[in-house]
Formats: C-alpha cells, structure tokens, sequence
C-alpha cells in the first residue's frame, strides 16, 4: 500500500507562507469519513458510542467534530475532563479512566456526571472520600486477566505485566462492594494489546469480556449495562501494513454478542469503545522543512522539527513513513538520517531511510502524526511547541493552535524580574 499525503508540495508552501513550519495539519474530511465508518460498524448496538481517548488528540476544535457524530470522550486527568465540557459533553458523553488517580479528580469526574472507570479496587475508598460516601449510580471496572495476550497469529501482549486494572477476583469483590454502596448500573473494561493491526483483536477481547460479564453478572447480582472493548485498534504505520476493516470488526463483535450475550439474556447491553489512535492517527501529519544537511559517517538532513514535536521515534524506535512533498513520483535512492536539533542522538524520525534527494528547503510530509503526536511534545532545550492546523473541507486552513512562543515559555518563572528579562 502506498501511503499518500493529503496535501501537494505546492499547498505545503502557500501553508507554510502564514504558519511557518513545523506544523500540524489534520484532513477534516478524512477524519469526519472515519467518524462515519466507526458508527456505521457498530450500529447494529443501540446505545453504541465510541468514547475517543483525548490523551491523544486533546484539540477542542477536532472534538468538535466528533460531537457530531455523537462520539464520547475518554479522559485521564482533570484536564482533559475539563475540556471535554468545554465543547459541550455532558456526563453521558465522559468516561474518566484514569489510575493512581488523585481524590479531587474523582470529585470533578462526579460533578460533572461522568463515568468513572476504576483501575482498582483500592479506588473505592478513595472515591468514597473523594465524594463524601455517596456513589454515583453508574459505575465502571477495569479488567486485567493476567499471563499473557494470545490470538491466531501469537503473543500480541503481556497484561501481566501491565500496571493497569484489576484481577478477576478482585472484579467480582469490587462488584459486591460497589453495590453494597449503592451502585445500580456496572460497566467492565479492558485493554490488553496495543496497536494491533488485524480485524480480530476487538472480536477476541469482546469475547472474553462477553463471558466475564456473564459470570460477574451471575455472581454478583450487579447488573451489567455497558461493557467497553477500550482501544488497541490500530494503524498501519508502515506502508507494508494493511489497514484495520472497522466494519469488519463491528461484524465479528456482533456475532460474538450474538454467540455469548443475547444467550444469557444480556442482549441489552451497550457496547463502548474509547479508540484515539484508529480516531485521528492516519489524518494527522507533521509538516517540517529540511534546513541543514550534513555529510560524516552518514548522510543526515537537518529539518525544523524535533523529537520535541514528535517524539515518538525517539522513545520508542517508532516508525513514520516520510514523503518528501513534490518528489513522490521519484526513485528512492538516498539514504538518510532524519534529525531535529535536540542534544539527544536518539532525535531521529528516521534512521537509514530510503528517499529520493533531499533539497534544502524541501517540504518533509511526517504521516501518521495524528495521535500521540502533538499531545506528546515537550519543551527540551528551550523548544515551544509548534501549531496545530486543519485542512478543511473546502480546501482552505485553519489554525486550530497558535504556536508557543517565548513569553509563553518563560511566563510560568516565578519570578518577575526575571521574567521581565527575559521577554
């Protein structure tokens, strides 16, 4: 498959002429035909909504467009609560799955009705200080099965060696507690592999958490409303990789609800998922310049992004196809390191890639950016973190995040002589 931008060099340069590069740019029409697609695949479930993970795209404009489609948001910290109500989510619309999580945020996730999602059973005690010994009606658990995550095509995960959720006994006493507090309507969540990139991850995960249900539900006398898949639906970072068939997966969810859950007399329950990567990942992209260009042992091409953009290359070796805009036509026949400026040698997008000529002044197209790109960024060496843009519909950009600034970078020093100084 190849990987083609969803912009031209050419639209890259008119861009780049108001908001200098770096930038992101994220396609409002890609995104919106994804929307679709996920809604589409789970209609057959009345009450379906998918919760989007904020942590990986937190930009009010683009959840924006995600309300319309009647998607929820999936938040971890009381700021990402706090945005999700400033686009106009209600309690029904948030989901708070966070883990060692702080009292007060409990108290926020509460006044503003939101799901909360224990991590664990010792949350319970929290949550009851948190909010004065009275328990929401609805509340959620997250399932951690342990051992190791196993499918067709072999080991896709290790939950046991994973810090989040609870183990299957402590899900049925966290049950029996909760409703002894007053807990009418629970939920069950899990996520036990990341990234997968095959259409029967959701349907195993589903399977699993269909006949944990059944047996919580048996055990405990809780009534299971909702259970929610959580993410793991992934992309195809390489050109390689075929991509997840959304639809297809919607399909093999059902016949597993079919199989285990309508059998047993749950055929009311409500799917959730809570997908950020598979939302926003393959419509958003890292826009840089190529700046320096340096020849030693190899041959590296200097750029005006860092790690500090995106890091994820960086911390995880994580792959990102590259197109140099406006040679997507011509051979690959050099081969570069990519790097930003950071003193760290790990500030590659690219080690050893296989590209055409690389001119400075070129316009580098960093795909896949997405998700956990921008929200990942930090400020190492000074740098500020660059705009966010949409390509809208009608061809034209808007700026959807102004770049940081000095004065932004500096305004948190306490001091105010040496703010003064500095700016």
């Amino acid at each position: 498959m190849q990987k083609k931008p969803f912009i031209t060099s050419r639209q890259a340069e008119e861009i780049a002429a108001q908001y200098p590069t770096p930038f992101y740019l994220y396609d409002e029409a890609g995104l919106r035909r994804n929307c679709e697609a996920i809604r589409e695949a789970f209609a057959w479930n009345p009450g379906f909504r998918e919760f989007f993970a904020v942590k990986a795209t937190p930009n009010p404009c683009l959840m924006q467009i995600m309300r319309e489609y009647d998607f929820g948001f999936d938040c971890s910290s009381d700021a990402e609560l706090l945005l999700s109500r400033a686009v106009g989510a209600d309690g029904a619309h948030i989901m708070y799955s966070s883990n060692d999580t702080p009292e007060n945020e409990f108290a926020i996730a509460a006044e503003l009705g939101a799901i909360i999602n224990l991590d664990d059973i010792t949350m319970i005690e929290h949550v009851e200080h948190a909010l004065g010994g009275k328990f929401p009606e609805t509340m959620c658990c997250r399932y951690n099965p342990g051992g190791v995550f196993r499918m067709s095509n072999g080991i896709m995960d290790n939950p046991g060696d994973s810090k989040y959720g609870m183990t299957r006994a402590q899900m049925s006493e966290a049950f029996r507690r909760l409703k002894e507090k007053g807990v009418r309507s629970f939920g069950i969540h899990a996520f036990l592999a990341s990234n997968t990139v095959t259409n029967e991850y959701y349907p195993e995960l589903a399977g699993q958490l269909f006949a944990l249900a059944t047996e919580l539900q048996s055990e405990t006398g809780a009534r299971i409303t909702f259970i929610n898949l959580s993410g793991g639906v992934g992309i195809p970072y390489t050109p390689e990789q075929a991509p997840n068939d959304i639809r297809a997966i919607g399909e093999g969810v059902r016949r597993r609800f079919e199989e285990i859950l309508v059998p047993a007399g749950m055929g009311d329950v409500v799917i959730y998922t809570e997908m950020g990567r598979f939302v926003t990942g393959p419509y958003g992209a890292l826009v840089t310049k190529a700046i320096n260009e340096k020849h030693i042992y190899k041959e590296y091409i200097g750029v005006d992004a860092c790690a500090a953009n995106l890091m994820r290359p960086a911390m995880y070796g994580a792959y990102h196809h590259i197109t140099v805009l406006g040679k997507e036509e011509e051979f690959p026949d050099h081969r570069y390191d990519i790097v930003g400026s950071l003193c760290e040698n790990n500030d590659k997008f690219a080690v050893d890639r296989e590209l055409p000529e690389i001119a400075m002044g070129d316009f580098l197209f960093i795909h896949d950016a997405g998700a956990h790109g921008f929200s990942m960024g930090y400020n190492y060496n000074g740098k500020r973190w660059c705009a966010e843009l949409l390509l809208k519909e009608d061809g034209t950009v808007q700026q959807i995040r102004r770049a940081q600034t000095l004065r932004d970078y500096f305004a948190t020093l306490d001091s105010t002589l040496y703010y003064e100084r500095l700016v």
